[in-house]
């Protein structure tokens, strides 16, 4: 059993699927699996015996985006595309990770798979736009679209938090944006999840297609701020005072969804796979955080 994680050297996600510590899986990255040169990838198709891939890979710096769309394609679009293709040919199941940012954040209540795409940023349409091109190529996909995820490793809002925390009386943190705060750990679980109902199996057809997998429950920034430094609170972390701010008073060169929260019924329904709620993940987190 071969299970290949792809962009294995860097990432949230791939970290906590490496420190599952499940020896079916095995993780590549850059120089040898290189989105941006597609041969390297056709070299790995040649090279290994694969039974499933996990794309975990992609540019994910949202504002730095805006101004690199030509590599940010290659990344999210062309280079997934291209694997799809040869998961195609060399029959085997893709699991790929994708994003909220696919909507616009108008809707006001939580998407479904279903609702149509509006992205507002370059990280966004290159997001969607692989997530068709990956649809298009290979019929055994499963796309998973997360947001907002934070981990005890890596660089993340709720580490970021904790750090500002500790050396600032006051924090401003944007308090009109909504979302579904989502573990790395759990996303990580979920995924196995799958790979385990998959794995052994003939491909049931009703599996391919489009997920939503964030923790469960919504927040703004704000409220995972305070929430996250209550927690460090409990480590002996003085707690700031959190001052919640419009979107307007932080302005980024990249537009964020204003609700981006997500339905996840279908993939309980699939698979019968609920993430955690988000405020119990990240006790788990602070505290981990904490003991480093």
């Amino acid at each position: 059993m071969t299970i290949f994680v792809i962009g294995g050297q860097h990432g949230q996600l791939a970290e906590s699927l490496r420190n599952l510590k499940d020896e079916r899986l095995h993780f590549v990255g850059r120089p040898v699996f290189d989105f941006t040169k597609q041969e390297t990838i056709a070299s790995f198709f040649k090279k290994y015996k694969l039974s499933l891939i996990i794309n975990t890979a992609a540019w994910t710096a949202v504002d730095a985006a805006e101004d690199h769309k030509e590599e940010v394609y290659l990344v999210n679009k062309d280079g997934p595309a291209y694997l799809a293709k040869l998961c195609a040919e060399y029959h085997v199941p893709l699991i790929h990770v994708s994003t909220d940012y696919v909507f616009s954040g108008d809707k006001h209540s939580p998407y479904i798979e279903t609702d149509p795409v509006s992205p507002k940023t370059v990280y966004g349409v290159s997001k969607a736009a692989g997530e068709v091109a990956i649809l298009k190529a290979q019929s055994h996909s499963i796309i998973l679209r997360t947001a907002w995820v934070y981990s005890a490793h890596g660089k993340n809002f709720v580490r970021t938090m904790i750090n500002a925390g500790a050396k600032n009386h006051s924090l401003r943190v944007v308090g009109d944006q909504k979302g579904n705060p989502t573990c790395s750990d759990d996303l990580a679980w979920a995924i196995m999840e799958i790979v385990n109902q998959i794995i052994g199996k003939k491909w049931n057809n009703h599996w391919s297609g489009i997920y939503h997998a964030v923790g469960t429950g919504d927040a703004t920034w704000y409220d995972l701020a305070v929430y996250s430094l209550e927690q460090a609170e409990k480590y002996g972390q003085k707690m700031p005072t959190v001052i919640a701010i419009q979107t307007k008073e932080w302005p980024t060169p990249a537009k964020r969804p204003q609700d981006s929260r997500l339905n996840t019924d279908k993939l309980d329904k699939i698979f019968g796979i609920r993430l955690p709620d988000w405020h119990k993940s990240v006790e788990k987190v602070v505290q981990r955080i904490f003991a480093i």
